[in-house]
């Protein structure tokens, strides 16, 4: 069964083809076929780009809409050198989807479901506006291939109350869903299947680990048997530890004494909070951690101390999984700075070796992909695992298919 998993921006499109056994039991290899995209959506020139097999394809052309990226993609996936024959070997489309509010878990895109989109469109202001409009635009110009949304939130369904609930009055989770969500499921997903497999739990006791997908936008999940008891990331994909641009967690008040302080409206400090901040703002450097640690190691007090405020929310979640688990078996370290920053990953575990953590510095600072990187006396394994969201979402699309 041939999936495409769509990843949207608001003038990008970015897919990976999949050929997946029809069953998840049935033991098939699953194979990438193709991966590729489409930039600068809405421009004079777009460019139309793929990467099949040994095959490298590019054409620029006008590129209006996400629906036409869409066409411009399958396009040249069926033309010469594309790994199909027709477009309708696409069993389905699968979308990376953020936040569904009602409308979650996996589930075939509808009016309904666009509608729950929209109704949590202020609190995924970056993700949801342009997944509705490219997903009603795609629904009308194919209107014979399935659409799929795997929202992130719903691997964080499994949060017990005690972890999902803020202390605010219970109309405010009833009738407007204020609660943790939890994102980056798809991440979290397959770093948790991946932790049970490589580092199993002994004596027959259930497996306990966290999954730190550390990028350009992170977030810490603690695991309980692969399944989600906890999530750095709250209401929002703008909460939780800070991203490159964004704040993450910050007293709510902060936002009365500014506004009283400058004058400026809620809106406008949200919007700072949200696009200024973060490790970009507090460094007034850049949001990229190699940006960052170069310019912490050339002498910026302000680098240095973004760095540390960094480390130090992945570390209060940490700790926070290891007090609710009862203890580690495994910790996963994913994303852009999971996998290729050294740095983030020893000043995480630094100092933790009473506590069963101990980090191999050889290792940690060598090698490529999955890997260990536990001292041989550690008690707690320390993987970096490269993460495929793309292909959880494929499976996802596919036994959603099965069962419907």
């Amino acid at each position: 069964m041939k999936i495409l998993v769509a990843n949207l921006g608001s003038t990008s499109f970015k897919y990976r083809l999949f050929d997946l056994p029809d069953a998840a039991a049935s033991g098939g290899d699953e194979r990438e076929l193709a991966r590729g995209g489409v930039e600068r959506i809405g421009a004079a020139e777009s460019r139309v780009y793929a990467s099949a097999g040994e095959n490298e394809l590019e054409v620029v052309q006008p590129v209006p809409d996400h629906g036409v990226a869409l066409e411009a993609a399958l396009s040249q996936l069926t033309g010469a050198g594309g790994p199909l024959t027709d477009v309708a070997e696409v069993a389905a489309v699968g979308f990376k989807a953020v936040h569904g509010g009602r409308a979650g878990g996996v589930t075939r895109v509808t009016p309904d479901v666009l509608t729950a989109m929209e109704e949590m469109a202020e609190v995924a202001p970056a993700h949801n506006p342009p997944y509705v409009k490219a997903m009603r635009t795609v629904a009308a110009r194919l209107p014979g291939v399935p659409l799929v949304a795997a929202f992130e939130t719903g691997f964080h369904a499994t949060i017990p109350t005690r972890n999902a609930l803020y202390a605010v009055p219970t109309a405010w989770v009833e009738e407007h869903l204020v609660r943790r969500w939890g994102f980056h499921g798809a991440s979290h997903r397959y770093v948790a299947g991946r932790m049970q497999q490589l580092a199993p739990a002994a004596g027959g006791r259930s497996h306990r680990g966290v999954s730190c997908h550390l990028g350009g936008s992170s977030s810490v999940c603690w695991l309980r048997d692969g399944a989600s008891v906890g999530a750095s990331m709250g209401m929002s994909p703008q909460s939780g530890l800070p991203q490159n641009n964004r704040a993450g967690d910050v007293d709510p008040f902060v936002l009365r004494h500014m506004a009283k302080a400058t004058g400026r409206s809620f809106d406008d400090l949200l919007d700072e909070l949200s696009s200024q901040s973060g490790l970009a703002g507090m460094s007034g450097t850049s949001g990229d951690m190699r940006d960052l640690e170069a310019a912490a190691d050339g002498g910026s007090q302000r680098a240095a101390d973004a760095i540390a405020v960094y480390v130090g929310a992945i570390r209060h979640w940490l700790g926070g999984g290891l007090v609710e688990l009862g203890g580690l078996d495994c910790i996963g370290f994913a994303g852009g700075i999971g996998e290729n920053s050294p740095r983030v990953r020893s000043e995480v575990c630094q100092g933790l070796e009473d506590l069963g953590i101990r980090l191999d510095p050889e290792a940690n600072t060598t090698g490529t992909g999955e890997r260990p990187i536990h001292a041989a006396d550690s008690r707690v394994a320390i993987w970096v695992v490269p993460t495929n969201e793309e292909i959880v979402v494929a499976r996802q699309t596919r036994d959603l298919l099965a069962t419907s």
